[in-house]
């Protein structure tokens, strides 16, 4: 009996560091997932700000912001003149 009771107390052991782990990782994943969440939320505010500058100080911006305020006046002609195209093509 002596060694069946080894081998049964080998495997509640196994088992419970089983369980252990996988408790472990689960809360890992847990803490992981509230990580991105936060970090979603602040990139959807710094994009926020970002709009708000534009929309405020986009035609006259601080230096450290010119080439981005200048990259997306660009970037919004190109779409004007792509739909534009768009239209062309469909003959609106």
């Amino acid at each position: 009996m002596d060694f069946l009771e080894k081998i049964g107390d080998t495997i509640s052991a196994k088992g419970k560091e089983a369980a252990d782990k996988a408790k472990e990782l689960a809360e890992v994943a847990n803490l992981k997932s509230q990580i991105a969440t936060c970090e979603e939320i602040m990139k959807r505010n710094y994009m926020e700000i970002g709009k708000i500058y534009f929309e405020q100080y986009g035609s006259m911006p601080e230096a450290p912001f010119e080439k981005q305020c200048r990259a997306i006046e660009n970037a919004k002609k190109g779409v004007e003149d792509l739909r534009a195209k768009i239209d062309e093509i469909k003959g609106v």
